[in-house]
C-alpha cells in the first residue's frame, strides 16, 4: 500500500500543484515561484538554528531587498493564501485516491469478518450478537473544521475531477477555489452548525450505513424487512442540544434542529420513493405506493402530517410488499426491502439528538428552586438527595430570576414536544459534564420527572453521567453502585431495559492527567464499572468522548475496540467525532463506509474472539499503572509550573480560537476575564499546542515515565508489553503520532527568552526523551516506522505548511520581543492557524 500511496498521492499531488503556476491572477505565478524558495529557505534555516525572524528577514533581503514593510505583509498574507489551498488539493487528492490506498475488502471489513467466523464455524454466534450490538458515531457540535460550506462544496468536486483525471476540470476549480475566500465572515449559530453536520447525514451516513447493512444481512442470508436490530449502526447529533458552556443553545434551538432532522430525513425517503415507485408499477402495489409518495410529500412539503411516525409508513409499505409477493412472485421485492430497511434504521428522527450540560449549572437551578420554596440547603449528601427526591412541583417560571434557570427548565419541557412529533428516538438521552456526585445525577433525573415526565408513569429519558478528570474517573463506580441501590433510580432503570450509559472523557481526561493516566483511568473505570453494573444485574454502556487528535482520544480508535477484553462491557460501542474528523474519516462515503466498517468489526471480533490473551494479566497491570502513575507525576509536576498558564494564555494562539469564526461557543467556561486552567476547553488547549508544534498533551511524561522504569530494570517487560498488548501498542502508537507531528525548532528562539526560556527547555528535554524511550520500547528504528503511509502523509502535511508554521511564529517572536502585537502580526498568526490546523486534520 506505501508504494500505491506514492503513486496515487504524493505524485500526483507534484503534478497538480504545478497547475497553480498558471491560474490567471495577479501575482499568483510570483507567489507561487517565491514559495518554495521561502520553504526551502525555512528549512535550512532551522537546520542552522535560526529563529523564525532571523529566516524570514533573510528572505527578503535576498528576494526583495528595497520591498516596503507593507509590501512584506502583503507577500506573507498571499503566501498564506497560497499554502491553504495547496492543503486543499493534497486532501483531495489523498481523498480520491481512498480506495486504491486503503483495502476495503482487507482485515476489519464486513467480508472479512464473515469469511473469518465461517471459517471459524461461527456465523449463528455473529448473527446472534448482532441482534443486540450497537456502533453510534456521534457528531459533535465542536469546530475543528476551518473551511466554510462553499470551500466544502469545492473540495468535493475538486476530489472528483481528480478521480477522472480531468485536467480542464481541476484547473476550472483551482481558479474558483483562488478566488473563494477561506474565512467565514461571522461566527455560525447553533442551528447553522446542525445544518452543515445534517449535510454529512443525508449524502454520507443516509448512503453508507443503508449500504453496510444491506451487504452485511445479505451475506448472512437474513431478510431484511423483518431484522430485529435497525440500529446496529446510527449517528448521534450534538449540535443544538450541547448545552454546556454554549449559552446560545436554547429549547427553541432543540426544536428547531429535531425538526431540520426529520425533514430532511423525509427529503431523503422522497428522493428514493420516486426512484422506487418507477419499478413498482403493477396492480395492486402501485397504488400503495403512489399513497406513500403522496403521503411523504404532502407531510413533507404541505405540513399536512399524513404520516405522524415510523410505524405508519412502515404499515403502508409492508402492505405494499405483501401484495408483491401475493400477486407478482415479488418482482423488484429486493428494492422495496432496502428502503423498508432504510426507514427502520432512520426513522423520523434520522439522528439521535442528545441533551447536554454541565453540573453546575444544575446545582445553580436547584439553588433557586430551594430559595423560592423556602427551603435550606442541607449540609449533608444524603440529606440533599432525600430533600431533591422530595420535591413534587416545580414553581412557575415567572419566579426565577435567573433567567438561564428558566432556559435550563425549558430546555426539559421541550423534549416531550419533540418525542411525539418525531418519535422517542429523536431525544431520550440527557448528558450530565463534569459529573461527581449522586447528587449531579439525581438534580437531571428530578427535574426530568417534573418537567418531561409529569404525568406519567415512567420517565422516557436516560441520564447519562459524563466522568472527566482522573478523580472523577475513579470514583464513578462508587457513585453508581450507590445509584443502582437507591430504589426510584432503579425502578426508572428497570423502565429503560435496567440499561445505564455512562460517558468518559478522554479530553478533559488527559487536559486533567496527561495521556497515559487518563487512557489508563479510563480502561480501569470501565473495568470497575463493568463488574460494579453486572453485580447488580445492569447492562452498562460505555459512550467515549474522543476528539480528533491522539491527545484526546483520535487516532486509531478501531485498535482501541479491539483490544479491550472481557472484562468490559461490550454491548455497544459509542463514540463522538468532531470537525476534521468528520470530513477526514466520514466525509466521503469510500472513507465512511471503511471506518464504519473497522469500527463494527473492532466490537464484534473483540466479541466472538474474547481470547484470553486479551487480558492484561497482573503483572502486565502493574506495569502500566506504574508506568501511568509516573506519567501522572511529571504532567501534574509540568501543569503547576507557574510559566503553564501564562505560556498558553501570551505565547500560543490560544486567545485566536476565539476570533476564528469556525464555532459558536464561548472559548472558556465559566465568565470573568482572568484564564483560569480548569475553565479551559479541551479544542482550544490542544489545538494551541498542535499550533505551536508542541503536542504536549500527546506524549508529556510519557519518555519520563519509560526512562524511570528502565532505571528500575524494567525496560524488557515494557518491550515485551508492547510486542504481546493490543493496547498498550495502541496506546504507544497515537503519541508517537502526536509526536510526529512536533516540531520543536519553530519555536527554538523562545530558550533565550527571559520569561519563558526555562519552561520551552522543559518540554523540548520531554519531547527528545519520550522520541528516544518510545523507539526503545517499540524496538524501532524511527516512530512509526510500522505505519509508512501514515507517516508519509503527515511528511507530507507538514512540509506544506512549514512556511506558515514560520510566518506564524516570526509574528508571535515579533510580538513577544517588542512587547506588543500589532495589528498585522495578528492577523498573520490567526491566518495562519487555518492552513496548519487544516493540514493537520486531526489537531484539535
Amino acid at each position: 500500500m506505501y508504494t500505491t500511496y506514492d503513486t496515487q498521492v504524493a505524485k500526483r499531488f507534484t503534478i497538480y500543484n504545478s497547475l497553480f503556476l498558471d491560474l490567471p491572477f495577479n501575482d499568483i505565478y510570483r507567489t507561487g515561484t517565491l514559495l518554495p524558495i521561502l520553504s526551502s529557505a525555512c528549512q535550512r534555516g532551522f537546520e542552522k538554528g535560526l529563529t523564525p525572524k532571523e529566516i524570514i528577514a533573510g528572505f527578503f533581503d535576498e528576494m526583495m531587498p528595497a520591498s516596503t514593510e507593507k509590501q512584506k505583509s502583503d507577500l506573507l498574507f498571499q503566501m498564506i493564501q497560497y499554502v491553504e489551498r495547496q492543503v486543499v488539493l493534497f486532501d483531495s487528492v489523498e481523498d480520491a485516491a481512498y480506495e486504491k490506498v486503503h483495502d476495503l475488502d482487507g482485515k476489519g471489513s464486513v467480508k472479512a469478518l464473515i469469511n473469518r467466523v465461517d471459517n471459524d464455524n461461527k456465523r449463528e454466534a455473529l448473527i446472534e450478537k448482532l441482534k443486540t450490538f450497537s456502533v453510534r458515531l456521534t457528531l459533535t457540535a465542536h469546530p475543528t473544521q476551518f473551511y466554510p460550506g462553499n470551500v466544502l462544496g469545492i473540495i468535493t468536486d475538486l476530489e472528483r475531477a481528480i478521480r477522472k483525471d480531468d485536467l480542464g476540470e481541476i484547473n476550472l476549480l483551482l481558479q474558483q477555489l483562488g478566488k473563494t475566500g477561506f474565512t467565514k465572515r461571522e461566527k455560525p449559530s447553533p442551528y447553522d452548525e446542525a445544518i452543515s453536520l445534517i449535510w454529512y447525514l443525508e449524502n454520507i451516513f443516509y448512503h453508507s450505513i443503508s449500504d453496510i447493512m444491506i451487504r452485511l444481512l445479505g451475506a448472512l442470508e437474513i431478510p431484511l424487512h423483518d431484522w430485529e436490530n435497525p440500529g446496529l449502526l446510527k449517528v448521534g447529533f450534538w449540535p443544538g442540544g450541547d448545552r454546556d458552556g454554549n449559552p446560545f443553545v436554547t429549547h427553541q434551538i432543540t426544536k428547531q434542529v429535531a425538526e431540520r432532522l426529520k425533514k430532511w430525513v423525509l427529503r431523503c425517503y422522497n428522493r428514493d420513493i420516486r426512484s422506487l415507485r418507477k419499478r413498482l408499477t403493477f396492480k395492486h402495489v402501485e397504488e400503495i405506493m403512489l399513497k406513500v409518495e403522496r403521503g411523504i410529500y404532502a407531510t413533507l412539503f404541505e405540513n399536512k402530517n399524513v404520516y405522524t411516525s415510523k410505524d405508519q409508513l412502515l404499515g403502508d409499505l409492508l402492505e405494499a410488499r405483501e401484495a408483491l409477493i401475493t400477486h407478482h412472485e415479488g418482482l423488484f421485492l429486493e428494492l422495496l426491502d432496502q428502503f423498508i430497511l432504510k426507514v427502520k434504521i432512520f426513522g423520523f428522527h434520522f439522528a439521535c439528538m442528545d441533551m447536554r450540560q454541565d453540573s453546575r449549572k444544575h446545582d445553580a437551578l436547584w439553588d433557586e428552586i430551594f430559595q423560592i420554596k423556602g427551603l435550606e440547603q442541607p449540609d449533608t449528601e444524603d440529606e440533599q438527595l432525600k430533600q431533591i427526591l422530595s420535591i413534587e412541583s416545580l414553581p412557575d417560571l415567572s419566579y426565577f430570576k435567573d433567567d438561564f434557570n428558566k432556559e435550563i427548565l425549558e430546555s426539559f419541557g421541550v423534549i416531550d414536544t419533540i418525542q411525539q412529533e418525531s418519535g422517542e428516538e429523536v431525544l431520550s438521552r440527557y448528558i450530565i459534564s463534569n459529573c461527581q456526585s449522586r447528587k449531579h445525577l439525581l438534580e437531571v433525573y428530578q427535574l426530568a420527572k417534573l418537567t418531561l415526565g409529569e404525568g406519567k408513569e415512567n420517565l422516557p429519558l436516560d441520564i447519562v453521567p459524563l466522568f472527566e478528570t482522573i478523580d472523577d474517573l475513579a470514583e464513578a463506580p462508587e457513585i453508581m453502585t450507590s445509584l443502582y441501590n437507591l430504589p426510584e433510580y432503579k425502578k426508572h432503570l428497570a423502565f429503560r431495559g435496567n440499561k445505564q450509559t455512562i460517558m468518559l472523557g478522554f479530553s478533559d481526561g488527559t487536559k486533567d492527567g496527561g495521556y497515559l493516566q487518563a487512557n489508563w483511568s479510563i480502561l480501569r473505570a470501565k473495568e470497575e464499572l463493568t463488574r460494579v453494573s453486572r453485580e447488580n444485574d445492569i447492562e452498562v454502556v460505555f459512550f467515549d468522548g474522543r476528539g480528533g487528535p491522539p491527545a484526546r482520544g483520535g487516532g486509531n480508535m478501531h485498535n482501541f475496540y479491539a483490544s479491550l477484553g472481557e472484562k468490559v462491557e461490550n454491548s455497544e460501542i459509542q463514540v463522538t467525532i468532531q470537525g476534521q474528523t468528520i470530513s477526514a474519516n466520514y466525509g466521503k462515503q469510500a472513507s465512511c463506509t471503511y471506518n464504519m466498517e473497522q469500527l463494527l468489526s473492532a466490537g464484534l471480533e473483540n466479541h466472538l474472539y474474547g481470547d484470553a490473551d486479551k487480558n492484561l494479566d497482573e503483572s502486565q497491570r502493574a506495569l502500566i499503572e506504574e508506568l501511568a502513575g509516573e506519567a501522572y507525576e511529571v504532567y501534574k509536576q509540568f501543569k503547576s509550573h507557574p510559566k503553564f498558564v501564562p505560556y498558553l494564555e501570551h505565547v500560543t494562539p490560544l486567545k485566536y480560537f476565539g476570533k476564528t469564526n469556525i464555532g459558536s461557543r464561548p472559548l472558556k467556561r465559566g465568565k470573568g476575564g482572568g484564564l483560569k486552567f480548569e475553565d479551559l476547553r479541551a479544542i482550544p488547549f490542544v489545538g494551541s499546542w498542535a499550533q505551536m508544534k508542541q503536542n504536549i498533551p500527546g506524549f508529556y511524561g510519557v519518555g519520563a515515565a519509560v526512562e524511570t522504569l528502565e532505571k528500575r530494570g524494567k525496560l524488557d517487560e515494557l518491550k515485551k508489553l508492547y510486542e504481546n498488548s493490543l493496547f498498550f501498542r495502541a496506546l504507544l502508537g497515537n503519541s508517537m503520532q502526536s509526536l510526529t507531528k512536533c516540531f520543536y525548532p519553530a519555536t527554538a528562539y523562545l530558550k533565550e527568552d527571559k520569561n519563558y526560556g526555562g519552561f520551552w527547555e522543559i518540554m523540548y528535554e520531554e519531547y527528545l526523551r519520550s522520541i528516544d524511550k518510545l523507539k526503545a520500547v517499540s524496538s524501532m528504528d524511527e516512530l512509526m516506522g510500522d505505519n509508512p503511509m501514515i507517516k508519509k502523509s503527515i511528511e507530507i502535511r507538514e512540509r506544506i505548511v512549514l512556511p506558515l508554521i514560520t510566518i506564524q511564529q516570526y509574528a508571535i517572536q515579533q510580538g513577544l520581543e517588542s512587547g506588543k502585537s500589532n495589528e498585522i502580526l495578528q492577523k498573520l498568526i490567526l491566518r495562519s492557524m487555518f492552513g496548519i490546523i487544516n493540514a493537520a486534520r486531526n489537531a484539535a
